[in-house]
């Protein structure tokens, strides 16, 4: 009892940390959803074409897989926690470019610049959570609560557009805009400034000039050195475990995130339906996550995985084998959207930082992230194509053999933890 007092303790003590790098996990959902839900305010505001509309869609998507792919080396070259204080002020300036602009290339930089910052600072944010943490079940704790956060920043775009849908042009949009520069300058002071979050870093850096004493660590670790070092295989069998689970898993969660209301209008769903029907299922997605994170650093975690992914797979079996109707589907995305926040991104990220020597999280998270989201943008281009009524049954199956995948490359990670030691639960 004592010990999980302790434990309690810790992670509130380090709370303040994983909700700064949560509010980058807002950002970071913002920017997405922001623009998906402004677009065409956009392209009424500025006078865009569809051509327009698509390729600064698209740019969005691959301006956060540059950023992801890019971490480890901006860590690099800037430090670890100057990279996470300042991205968010860059984060802002790109905002704030698509604030006041009043042009297709204005607004296409302000993305650009927005969506790169984003897509560095996550994997940088949780590697310095991971980094500051006392223990790994901190951690773990930790760094899957920052998730509950990238579903507040989807919903509050949600909310967001919503308000400000009547508004004139580009107004609207404008406004969107503003609040995620705001919050962007706020997280950047907090980060920057905070003397506790210094002393947080300083402890941590601390710690782990320790424990690389006392591990007697004679080689600087490096990428190479820990693919092609004498635990190669061991890291190997990590890094592919994680890629196939997260690349499978990301498939379907940003299919029904871009397409979920379109499959509602596909069987005739009106678009408030559709639209409120969205609001209520990220609720659910919240409250699912918020369920995940109160597990995540302790011995029912697995447990959790293996019933959010068996629920996974039963919903596509559910939407590939029912009438069609609106209510089934209703019902099979709701059931989706439980188990895809049970056995998905969370566990993802708690897994990458528990796997890898803190010195690579960044690069190793950043590509992961970055070339799953290359991968979505990619599949994007025919989804539409998968889900219309006349082909959604055989997508759903094949969106349950995708669900199948994932849970043997989560099985062999869960197997991979418990065997190397990487974790005591």
């Amino acid at each position: 009892m004592n010990n999980d007092n302790s434990d309690q303790s810790l992670v509130s003590k380090y709370r303040p940390l994983a909700v700064a790098a949560g509010i980058g996990s807002i950002l970071g959902s913002g920017i997405i959803v922001g623009l998906s839900a402004t677009i065409t305010v956009w392209q009424t505001g500025l006078g865009l074409t569809n051509g327009q509309v698509g390729i600064i869609s698209g740019a969005l998507t691959f301006a956060i897989a540059l950023g992801s792919l890019l971490a480890g080396q901006i860590t690099k070259s800037f430090g670890l926690v100057r990279s996470f204080n300042w991205l968010n002020l860059i984060y802002a300036i790109g905002a704030l470019a698509c604030v006041f602009s009043n042009s297709y290339v204005m607004l296409l930089i302000g993305v650009v610049v927005t969506g790169f910052a984003s897509g560095a600072d996550l994997p940088i944010s949780l590697t310095v959570v991971s980094h500051d943490s006392p223990d790994e079940k901190t951690s773990a704790s930790l760094v899957s609560s920052t998730q509950i956060f990238w579903q507040i920043g989807v919903f509050m775009s949600y909310v967001c557009a919503f308000i400000v849908s009547k508004m004139a042009g580009a107004t609207g949009a404008r406004v969107v805009f503003t609040i995620l520069a705001i919050f962007a300058l706020i997280t950047w002071l907090w980060r920057t400034f905070s003397t506790k979050f210094k002393v947080f870093h300083e402890e941590g850096n601390h710690r782990w000039a320790e424990r690389e004493k006392e591990a007697n660590v004679t080689e600087k670790v490096s990428i190479k050195t820990v693919f092609t070092g004498s635990n190669k295989s061991k890291f190997m069998g990590f890094f592919f475990s994680i890629l196939i689970f997260y690349v499978c898993w990301n498939l379907l969660a940003n299919t029904f995130g871009q397409f979920q209301t379109f499959t509602l209008v596909q069987a005739h769903a009106s678009q408030s339906f559709a639209t409120g029907a969205g609001i209520v299922l990220n609720f659910i997605s919240l409250l699912a996550t918020m369920a995940f994170a109160s597990v995540a650093g302790g011995k029912y975690r697995n447990k959790f995985f293996l019933v959010g992914i068996t629920v996974q797979f039963l919903a596509m079996l559910g939407l590939a084998i029912s009438s069609h109707a609106l209510w089934p589907i209703v019902i099979a995305i709701g059931a989706y959207n439980i188990g895809n926040n049970i056995a998905g991104e969370a566990m993802y990220k708690v897994w990458t930082q528990e796997a890898f020597p803190v010195e690579v999280r960044a690069s190793v998270q950043g590509f992961i992230n970055g070339f799953s989201r290359v991968c979505c943008g990619l599949f994007a281009l025919i989804t539409p194509a998968l889900v219309v009524p006349s082909a959604i049954r055989n997508s759903m199956f094949g969106f349950a053999g995708i669900v199948f995948i994932s849970f043997i490359a989560g099985a062999i990670m869960m197997h991979l933890e418990k065997k190397h030691g990487v974790n005591d639960f």
